[in-house]
């Protein structure tokens, strides 16, 4: 690809993206669009927009970005949750360190790329993209300590701004939990796998293993019905059981409660809105086997997605295409055309067949067997990450042909020898892809095009004028989350070997800052959350990502023989192993088990200010099953439990 093509599909892609924002900016104004681009307000308010005419509502105006950019850190903490925080917090660490790279790449990474060989360069619209890489840099040069250097600056600083963000977010995140109001997932364990016994019914067997263990701090329990009949589960039973303090449920929570590590297998409960009540019928047992089959078909749905990842590669190299297809000759031959088909379609094409991967990942993380919302979430989102990195990177990257990307995965050596050579040639397609499904789907994101659809038909076909949500919305960070990520991803590989990705990807980044940041605000609601957990899944993401630049650039140096660049990098994969290693004794922990410090104390505090009688009460009824139970009953917290009747008593001490 040359500059041309690049040039063209950023051109068609500024203009799609301000096409779109200026739309957004006009429809929003529209009162009959209200609980499109304003469902978090109207669940939460009910503000209205004043539907009287004026012409200031068909002109377009930046105020959104205003508003956005003006919202400090803890109003998005109060409006979004955590959640919202570390998407956020995804995006500054990336503007900081992609700012970072940017400066010394483009001052001395780049120079030494483009008069890295000793050719007669053309006008710079005609010059191949690969002249900016450093593939044109000549075997041998002494000037690879630049690019050494480059690395070496870039991969420090991300692991210094990486420690200071993951402390400051865990003392967010603690802030968080010990400053909101009683949480009742903390004072709930959820069981799973309640043996069977022919004496007693499921209640009665839960009250006695708990009164019998706990009996100074048990409080109460609740037995767990099928989605889709108000009759007890007669295999695998569930429970949600109450503990009087925090630091009770905690230690009932982490203890093995038999000899049979199948049986009364305890975790600490989701919060009640993040309950996946579906999900908690699964037996216990089946889960190895629902994880293996899950992998299993996940790795078949990766195959199959070979089909249009190698029919995306044709279309970036034009002569294997024409001498596939000799009557595609003569249309290839026409500047513009070509120009399209291999700067545009490739990512375009690429996009349109990936929209089919999260939901098909969130079908995954469901079957799999996820207790919560939050936590079927971050599985899908894992999946969607590592099947966008396999596929947008590695497929495409390894090889033009499907038979060739089979071929390439028999040796280590060759793998990364072919990740050496491919990479900087096949960064133009990255760049393209930057384009395409980073400036215009976030402007995508912003119109919200199927909500728009969706209200319209509403009010103009079935005539419904009431405005309500659509739904009520909730963000989605499987899908967002594992996109900053996989950007993030590509900018660490390609920084050093083909830096003009590094302005695209910075004024992505800012975009994306804005858009997030104003959806957040007035679109999408928030039910539940994972207390910032998405945050692990990023630092382990920058990782891979640094790590494996580091080991590419090995591999560069290697193939151009320079000695001492190659030299350098070695201890610089080991300092970051390290590093990783550091932060995962250090922070981690914190994000999956709560100290008995902190639990010990938010309990002291409720006991003296009087609160715990209160926090009982709530309790009786945060875990009610709406669906199966009347709300009435709900309400009064209270439902009787007779042997193998189809009701229960939430017993209590």
């Amino acid at each position: 690809m040359d500059v041309s093509a690049l040039l063209t599909s950023a051109g068609i892609n500024i203009s799609v993206t301000s096409l779109l924002l200026s739309v957004y900016s006009i429809l929003r104004k529209q009162p009959s669009n209200l609980s499109v681009y304003f469902g978090k307000r109207l669940a939460s308010v009910g503000n209205r927009l004043d539907d009287s005419f004026s012409l200031e509502r068909f002109a377009s105006s930046s105020s959104w970005i205003v508003k956005a950019w003006e919202t400090s850190e803890d109003e998005i903490l109060a409006i979004g949750g955590m959640d919202a925080v570390i998407i956020i917090r995804i995006i500054v660490f990336s503007i900081r360190i992609f700012s970072i790279a940017a400066i010394i790449c483009i001052l001395l990474v780049l120079p030494v790329n483009y008069y890295g060989n000793d050719i007669i360069h053309m006008e710079i619209s005609s010059e191949s993209l690969e002249v900016f890489t450093i593939a044109n840099v000549e075997e041998g040069s002494k000037w690879f300590w630049v690019h050494c250097l480059a690395l070496h600056v870039i991969s420090w600083s991300a692991c210094v701004l990486l420690y200071f963000e993951y402390k400051s977010i865990t003392r967010t995140r603690l802030a968080h939990i010990t400053g909101s109001p009683p949480d009742p997932s903390h004072f709930t364990v959820l069981v799973r796998a309640v043996p069977w016994s022919s004496e007693h019914s499921y209640s009665d067997s839960v009250k006695q293993f708990f009164m019998n263990y706990y009996s100074s701090s048990y409080l109460s329990h609740q037995i767990v019905y099928r989605a889709s009949t108000v009759r007890k589960l007669m295999e695998y039973a569930v429970a949600f059981v109450y503990f009087k303090t925090r630091y009770a449920a905690i230690v009932a929570a982490e203890v093995l409660h038999s000899e049979n590590p199948m049986l009364w297998v305890t975790e600490l409960a989701p919060e009640p809105n993040d309950v996946l009540w579906s999900n908690l019928c699964i037996p216990y047992r089946q889960l190895w086997f629902r994880k293996i089959a899950i992998l299993l078909a996940a790795i078949a749905f990766m195959i199959v997605f070979l089909a249009p990842v190698a029919f995306v590669q044709g279309l970036t190299r034009l002569h294997q295409l024409s001498h596939a297809f000799p009557f595609l000759k003569g249309m290839f031959k026409q500047k513009y055309i070509k120009q399209l088909v291999t700067g545009y379609l490739p990512s375009v094409i690429l996009i349109l067949f990936q929209y089919a991967v999260p939901p098909t990942m969130m079908l995954f993380s469901t079957v799999e067997g996820s207790v919560s919302h939050s936590g079927r979430k971050r599985s899908a989102c894992i999946k969607v990450l590592s099947f966008t990195i396999w596929n947008v990177f590695f497929v495409n990257v390894l090889s033009g042909s499907i038979m060739g990307q089979l071929n390439a995965i028999s040796s280590v050596k060759i793998i990364l020898n072919q990740l050496a050579a491919a990479v900087p040639i096949q960064a133009s397609f990255f760049m393209t892809y930057v384009l395409t499904s980073g400036w215009a789907s976030l402007a995508v994101e912003m119109v919200q095009p199927l909500g728009l659809v969706y209200n319209t038909m509403k009010k103009c076909v079935c005539r419904i004028k009431e405005d309500q949500p659509n739904g009520f919305l909730s963000f989605p960070y499987h899908t967002e989350v594992s996109k900053l990520l996989m950007f993030g991803f590509l900018g660490f590989i390609c920084s050093v070997m083909a830096p003009l990705i590094l302005p695209l990807l910075l004024i992505y980044f800012v975009l994306a800052y804005l858009v997030y940041k104003n959806q957040i605000i007035n679109v999408y609601t928030t039910d539940y959350e994972s207390g910032g957990k998405f945050w692990p899944i990023a630092h382990n993401s920058t990782i891979v990502s640094l790590v494996l630049t580091q080991i590419i650039a090995l591999g560069v140096f290697g193939i151009k023989r320079s000695t001492v660049a190659f030299g350098f990098t070695i201890p610089l994969i080991f300092g970051t192993l390290l590093f990783n290693e550091y932060c995962r004794q250090r922070f981690f922990p914190t994000f999956t088990k709560m100290s008995a410090q902190v639990l010990t104390e938010m309990d002291r505090q409720d006991e003296q200010g009087g609160r715990m009688e209160e926090i009982y009460q709530q309790l009786r009824s945060a875990y009610c099953q709406f669906r199966l139970i009347s709300q009435d009953l709900c309400k009064s917290g209270r439902m009787d439990h007779q042997g193998d009747q189809n009701s229960i008593r939430i017993h209590s001490q």
